[in-house]
């Protein structure tokens, strides 16, 4: 199955988190991430577009203010982020250089992302880099970014990433082999498939005990559901070894592969899905439910039974079912005051065209 699904990979997104990148004294470890650069130069010299999303400047900022865990305060994070990110940018840049390649800066903010114009544009830019065979580093713009703006974490961001350019396959470079089923316990073992990203995988995945890092498994099953909904399979594996991104092309058994939908997304309809924080909640009848999920229909302003939050025409909505779990997402034809005015109105509030269902 692995070695069918990457045959024809030609567009590949890194991830590379802070642990296999920086070393115990919050510093980015040259060596480590020296035979992570001769990684992605010796695929970009194979005629394959590589992208990598860093995590690691608040980390490399950590060392450089005095701080053993990662400080509570926005300000400080701020503050380790603009430091951390000139060391981490410096080091890639030398590193690459042995390998005659160039690279460039991407920072990127939710916004950035959400705001159709300035999406289409950032796609643009990181497009004509790769064509040009400049290796784009990206990061969240954390310097700057505040809590409303911010993606939340780098797995996720790696994962809108993959999704904006479209690429062909993601690759999460962790501390660990994978995902690993009984965590913790004698019968622990890595995970190598994950076909359907079900209750008991999500509640199997931990956060991170990391003082430099955020997130854990956890972020990197969410950043799994946004990739294989639309498409893009999801490996997470090891960066600690050598070797690991050739290993994962070469179709053999390393990491966990979270294989992608059978169906994925048009970029419109990814950028519906995945690029918004949501104005809003309809919630929708059982025939309503089943209406859009099997039939493809729109949904009509009868099958809503309660809506949430104030949102205006054009506004991305969250669409829940009774028990208000999320099965769908789309724009809003009404405002949340126009859908309160007709209840009665057979308008389609949410048009097939411009709705995704996960």
């Amino acid at each position: 199955m692995r070695s069918e699904l990457f045959k024809k990979v030609t567009r590949i997104v890194v991830k590379l988190g802070t642990g296999v990148l920086t070393n115990a004294q919050k510093q980015p470890h040259f060596e480590q991430m020296e035979q992570l650069v001769a990684q992605v130069a010796r695929e970009q010299k194979t005629g394959k577009e590589v992208l990598i999303v860093t995590s690691g400047a608040v980390g490399a900022g950590m060392g450089v203010l005095g701080f053993n865990k990662r400080p509570p305060s926005l300000e400080l994070l701020q503050a380790c982020a603009a430091i951390g990110q000139s060391r981490l940018m410096a080091t890639y840049e030398r590193l690459f250089a042995q390998h005659d390649l160039n690279i460039a800066q991407v920072l990127l903010t939710h916004d950035d992302l959400q705001h159709h114009e300035r999406h289409l544009n950032a796609r643009n830019t990181l497009v004509t880099l790769l064509r040009n065979r400049i290796i784009p580093i990206v990061n969240e713009n954390d310097a700057v970014s505040v809590t409303e703006l911010k993606f939340g974490d780098n797995d996720r961001l790696s994962a809108l990433v993959a999704c904006l350019l479209p690429a062909d396959l993601l690759l999460i470079a962790t501390t660990v082999d994978g995902f690993i089923e009984n965590f913790g316990t004698p019968q622990a073992k890595t995970v190598s498939c994950v076909d359907q990203i079900d209750a008991s995988v999500e509640a199997a995945a931990g956060g991170t005990a990391s003082a430099t890092a955020v997130g854990g498994m956890a972020t990197k099953i969410h950043a799994a559901k946004i990739a294989v909904r639309a498409g893009i399979p999801l490996v997470v594996a090891s960066g600690l070894k050598k070797n690991v991104l050739r290993r994962v092309l070469d179709g053999e058994d390393e990491g966990t592969l979270f294989a992608p939908s059978c169906k994925g997304l048009k970029g419109r309809k990814r950028w519906i899905a995945f690029f918004h924080h949501p104005q809003g909640t309809f919630r929708v009848d059982p025939g309503a439910q089943f209406a859009l999920r099997e039939r493809g229909t729109s949904l009509l302003r009868p099958g809503i039974t309660r809506v949430e939050g104030c949102f205006e025409k054009g506004d991305v909505v969250r669409i829940c079912d009774s028990e208000g779990s999320e099965f769908a997402r789309g724009l809003s034809r009404l405002s949340s005051s126009q859908c309160a005015e007709s209840p009665g109105s057979r308008s389609v509030v949410v048009h097939r065209d411009d709705l995704v269902v996960f």
